[in-house]
């Protein structure tokens, strides 16, 4: 891409998404429908109940029967999952609106009325023993597709309760939903204090890579001022979160707090903790070193926290409108190959983008998959930068895999979260290769920083998140976590992370308030430490044989959850469970330091 280096006139003229293609609105006639139909679906799912265990010694008539329970699973959850997925999306671009955020709480408790009664479903697959589910499967050849599904569901059985508990736990869901609500509502409705500027999270968050020193120090002041009035609710929320997680962990039999995510990732827990503690022993040769290098570019003895994103030039870096953004994505996509930029483009050509961002809408970016006979939605809020840009591309990398793997159908496309990261880090990687490919020589140096922090944030910040939160949880078991403590516990593991080069200035122990994996998803966030140093070793893998790679990687893509990741990654030869595949990464990262220092 050759586009002349500009700053765009309105960096924001981002498009909003059409949510019309699931419901024209909270009114529309079909919401009602559907749920009737869901319903009735789960009417002839139910009359099956009862009929697998008594089918257990005829391995045609059980193989018969499973197939038809699963479909009719399957079915009645696109319809459900559609309905969610438009009242999750409406609520997240108006999270200032009562009556959004009430159509989704009422939602939900609809959906978990319609869908609690099938939990008898997986339990009366893990009542049937291997020998007799085998057979089953051989004997009907089309039940056979479930395999993958049925592996997942087999997994869970040592730590399934009663169907009364667990009809009692899918009952409950909703409430307790109400907490991430809480957290989700109080940052959007949050005002950021930043000189003459009021400022949304996100805006605020932005303003941290500003050029300006003092513009950065402001946001950040604000931030401190913002999150700290805020930390007392915040706290309540983590606590409570982490209270019920423990409670069902220790219904279920789960002996770490982490073990239930792991159990859902498809990866042993030991793995995680070896990747954890490599990439936490690599922490003098990554970001202490880096860091140290750019306080030394920066022409300071040491970095503030609110310097470690900021761009080593003081002048304005290269801005982008939506155009160009979109442009360089899709430039990045075709360098892969294949049908990738075509599958990306189709995000741009139709409305199922909302990368606006306005008041009320919250922070963050993702990419919703809704159903697998669906399309996909891609949700980020566009400031004009080099980081919007490789968001965009991380959240069309998602997309682009969730088209791919939509043919596996809803139940088999859901792809556990050590490959879900994969597509969209390695979307990043390449458009980040042409951003720098396609830069003045000036930009260079900039650019490579901008590059070495996302992978910093990526890997390091991501892995002391994972740390921090592990300690939170361990430190919950023992009763509630004082908002001071869990200020001690961040402080510390992030303050090892950055190195003695970063001070973290005072405000900033109230900034784990913000991060929304830990209420939403607690112990996720590993998964992009996971999927960034795979992506490595794949990059690694595709500079030996581009033309080669494309087909692999499209069918890993398209295998959606119907392979665990070590089974998905042995075509191109690669093998996490050794120990060095996970050195690939680092080694990667250090190189790139390598050449900055160089530069500098």
């Amino acid at each position: 891409m050759n586009a002349p280096f500009k700053t765009p006139a309105d960096p924001l003229d981002a498009p909003l998404w059409d949510l019309s293609d699931l419901y024209a609105s909270r009114e529309d006639a079909r919401i009602e429908t559907d749920l009737e139909q869901a319903r009735a679906l789960v009417s002839e799912l139910n009359a099956l109940e009862g009929r697998l265990v008594e089918a257990r010694d005829r391995p045609a008539e059980l193989g018969e029967r499973l197939d038809r329970a699963i479909a009719l699973y399957e079915q009645a959850s696109d319809l459900l999952g559609g309905l969610g997925a438009y009242a999750f999306l409406a609520a997240s671009t108006n999270r200032n609106d009562a009556g959004a955020q009430g159509f989704e709480g009422t939602v939900r408790e609809k959906i978990t009325a319609i869908a609690t009664p099938t939990v008898w479903v997986t339990l009366e697959i893990n009542q049937l023993d291997e020998a007799a589910v085998e057979a089953a499967l051989k004997a009907h050849p089309a039940a056979a597709r479930w395999s993958p599904w049925l592996r997942r569901v087999r997994a869970m059985k040592p730590h399934e309760l009663s169907q009364e508990l667990e009809t009692f736990l899918a009952e409950r869901g909703p409430i307790t939903a109400q907490w991430p609500r809480l957290f989700d509502e109080t940052l959007a409705a949050m005002k950021v204090k930043a000189g003459k500027d009021e400022l949304t999270l996100a805006e605020a968050l932005n303003r941290l890579s500003d050029p300006k020193e003092a513009r950065r120090k402001a946001a950040a002041e604000g931030l401190n001022d913002a999150l700290g009035a805020r930390s007392q609710t915040m706290a309540l929320v983590i606590n409570t979160v982490a209270a019920d997680k423990a409670l069902e962990d220790k219904w279920r039999g789960f002996k770490r707090p982490a073990d239930s995510r792991h159990l859902a990732n498809e990866v042993d827990g030991d793995a995680v903790d070896a990747m954890a503690e490599a990439v936490a022993a690599a922490y003098p040769r990554l970001s202490h070193r880096y860091y140290a290098l750019k306080a030394r570019a920066m022409g300071k003895a040491k970095l503030d926290q609110w310097d470690r994103n900021a761009p080593i030039e003081t002048t304005a870096p290269r801005a982008f409108d939506w155009g160009q953004g979109k442009a360089m994505v899709l430039e990045s996509f075709s360098d892969l190959g294949g049908d990738f930029a075509a599958r990306a483009e189709g995000f741009f050509d139709k409305p199922w983008i909302d990368g606006k961002a306005r008041p009320g809408k919250q922070s963050g970016a993702y990419a919703h998959p809704v159903t697998a006979d669906r399309h996909p939605y891609v949700f980020l809020n566009w400031m004009g930068e080099r980081r919007d840009v490789l968001t965009l591309a991380h959240e069309l990398g998602h997309g682009v895999h969730q088209t791919l793997a939509a043919g596996q159908g809803s139940l088999l496309a859901d792809t556990p979260l050590t490959l879900a990261e994969t597509a969209s880090i390695f979307a990043e990687g390449l458009t980040f290769d042409r951003l720098l490919k396609t830069a003045p020589k000036a930009e260079q140096r900039g650019l490579l920083a901008g590059r070495i922090e996302d992978g910093l944030n990526t890997v390091v910040r991501q892995i002391a998140f994972h740390r921090f939160e592990t300690r939170f949880h361990d430190e919950r078991a023992a009763g509630e976590v004082p908002v001071e403590r869990i200020g001690e516990l961040w402080l510390e593991e992030m303050g090892g992370s950055l190195g003695p080069a970063v001070t973290l200035n005072e405000g900033y122990e109230h900034w784990w308030s913000y991060v929304s994996h830990f209420v939403h998803s607690p112990f996720y966030v590993y998964a992009y430490a996971f999927g960034d140093l795979l992506v490595a070793a794949l990059m690694e893998t595709r500079a030996k044989d581009p033309a080669g790679f494309t087909p692999l990687y499209r069918d890993l893509l398209a295998g959606g959850g119907s392979k665990g990741y070590v089974e998905a990654l042995a075509p191109f030869g690669l093998n996490p469970r050794d120990p060095a595949f996970w050195t690939i990464g680092t080694k990667r990262l250090e190189g790139l330091i390598d050449q900055f220092e160089a530069l500098a």
